[in-house]
């Protein structure tokens, strides 16, 4: 009896030993591919937009469209407008002191709202632009390892400034 049982123990560990185990490393492998795909499409894209000035409803929808397969992901888009308002005065003392460039972002939701309605946002010289993105489905290896958190295991993240003014 105690043979019969150190057998079915046996075979089950050789199991897996033999199948989860390779199953497992191929799985973080695919997320390891990923990773590097996603974050070289993301740098692409991102430099794509920063070379030509502009973000156009079509550049978008072939980047998510890249990128989705076989994970989906959330993309968060944020363009850093440069606000070049060159009369305006620092301090009321000194007339003559011309006030520091800033900054004003605009997020996601504004972005794709003048997508759908423009087809196109454009930009100029100086402004920032920063695309985040992160898998919202859970992976094979999250299944496989049974981990429960929803963090997201693979993700990309790219900025560039924009060099020329879309037209």
């Amino acid at each position: 009896m105690s043979d019969t049982l150190i057998t079915v123990i046996a075979i089950a560990l050789a199991a897996v030993l033999m199948f989860v185990f390779p199953l497992m490393t191929t799985a973080d492998r695919a997320d390891d591919t990923a990773q590097v795909t996603l974050q070289t499409s993301t740098d692409e894209f991102t430099l794509n937009i920063a070379n030509t000035g502009k973000l156009t409803l079509d550049d978008y929808d072939k980047f998510v469209q890249k990128i989705s397969n076989p994970n989906t992901y959330d993309v968060e888009i944020e363009f850093q407008i440069l606000d070049e308002n060159v009369g305006k005065k620092t301090i009321q003392v000194n007339s003559k002191t011309i006030g520091e460039n800033t900054y004003y972002s605009e997020y996601t939701s504004q972005i794709m709202n003048q997508l759908k309605n423009n087809k196109k946002v454009t930009l100029k010289e100086g402004d920032i632009v920063t695309v985040k993105v992160s898998n919202n489905n859970k992976t094979m290896s999250a299944q496989l390892s049974g981990t429960m958190n929803d963090s997201a295991t693979i993700t990309a993240s790219s900025t560039q400034t924009v060099t020329t003014n879309g037209k």
